[in-house]
């Protein structure tokens, strides 16, 4: 992958500045780019449109939410 083809990075509006944070870009081609962004030189994972829609829309239904462990 070609780290170039991301060139303008942002993180979510309900970011609060904190390092615990992953910034993303989208190239022309309509692939999405997630990186760490304490380490903006480290990895870029790429997402296809789709994969990218798949999964705002699983977090947006609240798939990712936390889940018991029973240990409570």
């Amino acid at each position: 992958m070609t780290r170039g083809k991301f060139t303008t990075w942002f993180k979510s509006s309900k970011s609060d500045g904190a390092s615990n944070c992953v910034e993303a870009s989208f190239a022309d081609d309509g692939t999405v780019g997630v990186r760490d962004s304490k380490n903006p030189v480290g990895p870029v994972l790429a997402f296809t449109p789709g994969e990218w829609s798949a999964f705002v829309a699983g977090v947006r239904a609240g798939e990712f939410a936390p889940t018991s462990t029973g240990d409570e």
